[in-house]
């Protein structure tokens, strides 16, 4: 019911916007330069305000009727059933909805029936009175706004102040989320520390990771919240990850952008690009059933143990699976190089192997820095290729050969197993802080490094 009021008031934005204009045309009789706006930002004005005020009504009076009857309901529950305890308040009030929608009830008694008929009258009542609200608030603005309307009427700036404030609220919105993110970090990471008496270094610098293994009360053992494998494992897939993704992008960027004739490119540069429209489970299916089986083979066949997941199988499915990020980032920035420090090149003699390396490349520097980067955010933050292809143990290692895992995948591990919430979300939400840290940090040095050759190319 909601989707569809919030559908009719589009409607009868859409209409107000109509009418303001066709008001604004009318009073122009034929000479717009009477007006101080023209028409359509009469109309613009109209569909804004009325909008704005209809989705307002639909949001507020939607959200805080629906909270109002579920105090309502609960409160029912509880007369009705003093000794319920609050999980079985809950659960009544889940099997009445249930009943209310027509769905399939845990257990049926009188009570629940009770309550799923006071849910049916009151969410008819909630749908339309919501409605009613909406509707009435956006007629009322749009015909405000037709009453209003007249030659020396300032339409375009009140519209696109309007347009401003909206944008303003959508940068505070993006503004507060990441504050948001990064404070529900660092709450939770202080109450981890706090749990393991503040060994911070236990746990930057310690060996062993199995935080759930020494549960007890509620209580971590600081000697098993190690992280050093878990950064191990990461920086080692990333690495052998970019030694894959890095030289075959870029030369592969190279060519298209220098070498390759139009015809090819035209087919080469989207078959590339296709491979990051691929589901990450598909690399990792890949990695799993193919390449590890092919890598452990190989090593047999010349002497060599190699488990069945490793570090290196997964690396350079990962790899493969950031070419085209790099590859099509960087094409967009060598092909962003002016043609007139090609001709100078040209000019004095240099060929075009020597003038892409020696100019081309030095130009290009800092768009390449940041695809390379972006690259090793993917990889950083990737999870089902590291589950599937490289395993899911703490294994403290360096090499290749051996499985390991990586900070994203014990996250998943953490907050998907079956230990209480608030014991695992310590050891998740603090790697997560972790990991957001060196991130910002290969950020910084990033922008830095971008910033240096940037001036020396402007």
């Amino acid at each position: 019911m909601l989707s569809f009021t919030f559908v009719l008031v589009a409607v009868v934005s859409a209409a107000f916007f109509v009418l303001a204009r066709q008001r604004a045309q009318s009073i122009a009789g034929g000479t717009p330069a009477v007006l101080h706006s023209r028409p359509n930002y009469h109309g613009l004005y109209a569909l804004l305000v009325s909008a704005l005020a209809g989705m307002a009504v639909l949001f507020l009076v939607g959200v805080t009727w629906s909270v109002m009857i579920e105090r309502g309901l609960t409160a029912d529950i509880r007369e009705a059933g003093p000794d319920l305890s609050p999980i079985e308040i809950e659960l009544v009030l889940s099997d009445a909805h249930a009943i209310a929608d027509g769905r399939l009830a845990s257990r049926t008694d009188p009570l629940r029936e009770e309550i799923a008929a006071k849910i049916s009258s009151q969410t008819t009542l909630h749908d339309y009175g919501t409605l009613i609200l909406a509707l009435g608030a956006a007629a009322g603005m749009g015909l405000w706004c037709l009453r209003s309307a007249d030659a020396g009427w300032r339409a375009r700036n009140r519209a696109e102040g309007i347009i401003r404030r909206i944008l303003m609220v959508m940068a505070a919105i993006a503004i507060a989320t990441t504050a948001g993110i990064v404070l529900s970090l660092i709450f939770e990471t202080i109450n981890f520390f706090n749990n393991i008496g503040w060994q911070i270094h236990k746990f930057l610098f310690g060996t062993t990771w199995s935080p759930l293994s020494g549960v007890s009360a509620g209580q971590l053992d600081p000697n098993r919240v190690g992280a050093i494998p878990l950064f191990a494992g990461t920086l080692l897939i990333t690495v052998i990850a970019m030694l894959v993704a890095v030289p075959i992008g870029l030369f592969a960027a190279i060519y298209l952008s220098d070498f390759a004739s139009n015809r090819v490119r035209s087919w080469a540069k989207p078959m590339l690009e296709i491979l990051a429209g691929i589901p990450t489970v598909v690399y990792g299916f890949f990695a799993a059933i193919t390449l590890a089986p092919f890598i452990r083979n190989s090593g047999e066949s010349i002497g060599l143990t190699i488990a069945s997941e490793s570090a290196l199988a997964a690396g350079i499915v990962m790899g493969i699976m950031i070419i085209p990020f790099i590859s099509s980032l960087s094409d967009d920035v060598i092909n962003a190089v002016p043609q007139s420090l090609r001709d100078g090149s040209y000019g004095l003699g240099a060929t075009k192997a020597e003038t892409i390396r020696q100019v081309v490349l030095p130009a290009a520097l800092p768009g390449i820095v940041s695809a390379v980067l972006l690259g090793i955010s993917r990889a950083v933050g990737e999870t089902m290729i590291v589950v599937m292809a490289a395993g899911q143990g703490a294994n403290l290692t360096l090499n290749p050969l051996e499985a390991v895992t990586t900070v994203t995948v014990q996250i998943v591990m953490l907050i998907t197993g079956d230990t209480e919430a608030a014991t695992a979300a310590g050891p998740a939400f603090t790697l997560g802080f972790t990991l957001f840290c060196v991130t910002l940090l290969m950020n910084v040095a990033a922008q830095r490094i971008v910033r240096k050759y940037r001036e020396l190319y402007d």
